[in-house]
Protein backbone atom coordinates (compact mmCIF):
# COMPACT_ATOMS: atom_id res chain seq x y z
CA UNK A 1 0.00 0.00 0.00
CA UNK A 2 2.68 2.30 0.68
CA UNK A 3 4.48 2.15 -3.18
CA UNK A 4 0.49 2.08 -4.22
CA UNK A 5 0.20 5.46 -2.25
CA UNK A 6 3.71 6.85 -3.60
CA UNK A 7 1.96 6.11 -7.37
CA UNK A 8 3.90 3.03 -7.97
CA UNK A 9 1.76 1.42 -11.25
CA UNK A 10 3.07 -1.79 -10.64
CA UNK A 11 1.94 -2.19 -7.17
CA UNK A 12 -1.65 -0.72 -7.83
CA UNK A 13 -1.96 -3.64 -10.56
CA UNK A 14 -0.89 -6.11 -8.14
CA UNK A 15 -2.99 -4.35 -5.74
CA UNK A 16 -6.27 -4.23 -7.96
CA UNK A 17 -5.48 -8.39 -9.19
CA UNK A 18 -5.60 -8.59 -6.01
CA UNK A 19 -9.02 -7.18 -4.54
CA UNK A 20 -10.89 -6.29 -7.82
CA UNK A 21 -12.75 -9.65 -7.55
CA UNK A 22 -13.54 -8.94 -3.56
CA UNK A 23 -14.93 -5.77 -4.39
CA UNK A 24 -16.90 -6.34 -7.35
CA UNK A 25 -18.28 -10.06 -5.46
CA UNK A 26 -19.50 -7.60 -2.00
CA UNK A 27 -20.85 -4.91 -4.38
CA UNK A 28 -23.13 -7.56 -6.35
CA UNK A 29 -24.70 -8.46 -3.66
CA UNK A 30 -25.74 -5.75 -2.40
CA UNK A 31 -26.39 -3.60 -6.25
CA UNK A 32 -27.55 -6.88 -7.45
CA UNK A 33 -27.08 -5.82 -10.82
CA UNK A 34 -24.08 -6.81 -12.72
CA UNK A 35 -23.50 -3.71 -15.24
CA UNK A 36 -23.75 -1.65 -11.60
CA UNK A 37 -21.35 -3.73 -9.84
CA UNK A 38 -18.71 -3.17 -12.19
CA UNK A 39 -19.44 0.17 -12.36
CA UNK A 40 -18.94 0.61 -8.63
CA UNK A 41 -16.56 -2.05 -8.17
CA UNK A 42 -14.71 -0.03 -10.60
CA UNK A 43 -14.82 3.11 -8.41
CA UNK A 44 -13.85 1.19 -5.15
CA UNK A 45 -10.65 0.10 -6.90
CA UNK A 46 -9.96 4.34 -7.84
CA UNK A 47 -10.75 5.09 -4.33
CA UNK A 48 -8.24 2.52 -3.40
CA UNK A 49 -5.60 4.68 -5.61
CA UNK A 50 -6.54 7.67 -4.23
CA UNK A 51 -6.55 6.80 -0.75
CA UNK A 52 -3.76 4.65 -0.60
CA UNK A 53 -1.98 7.02 1.76
CA UNK A 54 -4.49 6.84 4.44
CA UNK A 55 -4.45 3.32 4.76
CA UNK A 56 -3.24 2.56 8.41
CA UNK A 57 -2.30 -1.18 8.77
CA UNK A 58 -3.01 -1.00 12.64
CA UNK A 59 -6.93 -0.28 11.77
CA UNK A 60 -7.02 -3.73 9.70
CA UNK A 61 -5.73 -5.79 6.47
CA UNK A 62 -5.75 -3.77 3.28
CA UNK A 63 -8.58 -7.00 2.26
CA UNK A 64 -10.87 -5.40 4.83
CA UNK A 65 -9.77 -1.73 4.37
CA UNK A 66 -10.88 -2.65 0.37
CA UNK A 67 -14.39 -4.55 1.69
CA UNK A 68 -15.22 -1.77 3.64
CA UNK A 69 -14.77 0.76 1.06
CA UNK A 70 -16.90 -1.77 -1.63
CA UNK A 71 -19.45 -2.18 1.02
CA UNK A 72 -19.89 1.86 1.48
CA UNK A 73 -20.00 2.43 -2.23
CA UNK A 74 -22.34 -0.09 -2.95
CA UNK A 75 -24.72 1.25 -0.15
CA UNK A 76 -24.45 4.59 -1.39
CA UNK A 77 -25.34 3.26 -5.32
CA UNK A 78 -28.43 1.36 -3.92
CA UNK A 79 -29.80 4.94 -2.08
CA UNK A 80 -28.72 7.21 -4.71
CA UNK A 81 -31.08 5.16 -7.25
CA UNK A 82 -33.85 4.61 -4.42
CA UNK A 83 -33.74 8.50 -3.93
CA UNK A 84 -34.14 8.86 -7.68
CA UNK A 85 -37.11 7.03 -8.18
CA UNK A 86 -38.72 8.53 -5.53
CA UNK A 87 -38.07 11.89 -6.75
CA UNK A 88 -39.39 10.36 -10.05
CA UNK A 89 -42.44 9.13 -8.67
CA UNK A 90 -43.00 12.32 -6.67
CA UNK A 91 -42.48 14.35 -9.83
CA UNK A 92 -45.31 11.95 -11.36
CA UNK A 93 -47.44 11.96 -9.05
CA UNK A 94 -47.87 15.71 -8.84
CA UNK A 95 -48.01 15.76 -12.46
CA UNK A 96 -50.31 13.43 -12.32
CA UNK A 97 -52.66 15.42 -9.50
CA UNK A 98 -52.13 18.69 -11.62
CA UNK A 99 -53.93 17.49 -14.41
CA UNK A 100 -56.69 16.49 -12.56
CA UNK A 101 -56.75 19.36 -10.78
CA UNK A 102 -56.95 21.27 -14.01
CA UNK A 103 -59.57 19.01 -15.67
CA UNK A 104 -61.86 19.31 -12.31
CA UNK A 105 -61.42 23.42 -12.35
CA UNK A 106 -62.35 23.68 -16.01
CA UNK A 107 -65.46 21.14 -15.43
CA UNK A 108 -66.43 23.40 -12.32
CA UNK A 109 -65.68 26.60 -14.47
CA UNK A 110 -67.83 24.99 -17.12
CA UNK A 111 -70.66 24.41 -14.85
CA UNK A 112 -70.44 27.72 -13.62
CA UNK A 113 -70.23 29.63 -16.41
CA UNK A 114 -73.70 27.42 -17.63
CA UNK A 115 -75.01 28.68 -14.39
CA UNK A 116 -74.25 32.54 -14.34
CA UNK A 117 -75.81 32.41 -18.25
CA UNK A 118 -79.04 30.55 -16.99
CA UNK A 119 -79.27 33.20 -14.45
CA UNK A 120 -79.03 36.04 -16.39
CA UNK A 121 -81.68 34.92 -18.66
CA UNK A 122 -83.80 35.38 -15.17
CA UNK A 123 -83.14 38.65 -15.15
CA UNK A 124 -84.99 41.64 -16.81
CA UNK A 125 -83.52 42.84 -20.43
CA UNK A 126 -82.62 46.37 -18.19
CA UNK A 127 -80.48 44.50 -15.41
CA UNK A 128 -78.77 41.87 -17.96
CA UNK A 129 -77.97 44.97 -19.90
CA UNK A 130 -76.18 46.89 -16.88
CA UNK A 131 -74.80 43.65 -15.02
CA UNK A 132 -73.37 43.13 -18.87
CA UNK A 133 -71.50 46.14 -19.45
CA UNK A 134 -70.35 46.93 -15.88
CA UNK A 135 -69.30 42.99 -15.28
CA UNK A 136 -68.08 41.50 -18.64
CA UNK A 137 -67.23 45.09 -20.28
CA UNK A 138 -65.62 46.09 -17.42
CA UNK A 139 -67.27 49.55 -17.36
CA UNK A 140 -68.23 51.70 -14.11
CA UNK A 141 -71.69 52.43 -12.93
CA UNK A 142 -70.98 55.99 -14.64
CA UNK A 143 -69.77 54.59 -17.88
CA UNK A 144 -73.51 52.05 -17.97
CA UNK A 145 -75.47 54.86 -17.37
CA UNK A 146 -74.20 57.06 -19.96
CA UNK A 147 -74.10 54.22 -22.60
CA UNK A 148 -77.56 52.72 -21.37
CA UNK A 149 -78.01 56.60 -21.52
CA UNK A 150 -79.91 56.28 -18.34
CA UNK A 151 -80.01 58.28 -14.84
CA UNK A 152 -76.97 57.05 -13.21
CA UNK A 153 -79.44 56.35 -9.57
CA UNK A 154 -82.14 54.12 -12.43
CA UNK A 155 -78.29 52.49 -13.23
CA UNK A 156 -77.33 51.63 -9.18
CA UNK A 157 -80.87 50.45 -8.82
CA UNK A 158 -80.72 47.90 -11.82
CA UNK A 159 -77.54 46.54 -10.69
CA UNK A 160 -78.45 46.39 -7.20
CA UNK A 161 -81.71 44.30 -8.07
CA UNK A 162 -79.95 42.52 -10.91
CA UNK A 163 -77.27 41.38 -8.65
CA UNK A 164 -79.68 40.37 -6.01
CA UNK A 165 -81.76 38.26 -8.48
CA UNK A 166 -78.16 36.53 -9.85
CA UNK A 167 -77.14 36.10 -5.71
CA UNK A 168 -80.48 34.29 -5.57
CA UNK A 169 -80.48 32.09 -8.69
CA UNK A 170 -76.57 31.08 -8.07
CA UNK A 171 -77.54 29.99 -4.35
CA UNK A 172 -74.90 31.77 -2.48
CA UNK A 173 -75.28 32.70 1.27
CA UNK A 174 -74.02 35.85 2.58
Amino acid sequence: MQKVARGDKQAFSALYDALAPLAFGIVLKVVRDRAQSEEVAQEVMIDLWRQAARYRPEAGSVRTWAATIAHRRAVDRVRSAQAATDREQAQAAREHTTAFDEVAEQVETRLESEQVRRCLRGLTELQRQAVTLAYYRGLSYREVAEALRTPLPTIKTRMRDGLIRLRDCMGVTT
